[in-house]
């Protein structure tokens, strides 16, 4: 889940290092895959820990994944 969580705003970084638009645009989308990841991971960590709440670190992974989605959208336009 760190790995994940980690690779998403590296992946930001390193595309926005990136010169041209569709460097940055592909990173993001592998930021966007490690969400995906990580909402994965989430997923099957609330099946293996019950007792724990996942609400807010769900919640901000979704808010996450929107702003990225929202980024990318920008950056076709």
């Amino acid at each position: 889940m760190r790995r994940s969580a980690i690779s998403i705003p590296s992946n930001i970084a390193e595309g926005k290092k990136r010169k041209t638009k569709n460097d940055f645009l592909q990173f993001l989308r592998i930021a966007n895959g490690s969400a995906a990841e990580l909402e994965t991971q989430i997923i099957i960590a609330k099946d293996l820990y019950s007792e724990i709440d996942f609400s807010k670190t769900e919640s901000l992974l979704e808010e996450v994944q929107k702003m990225l989605i929202t980024i990318i959208k920008n950056l076709f336009n």
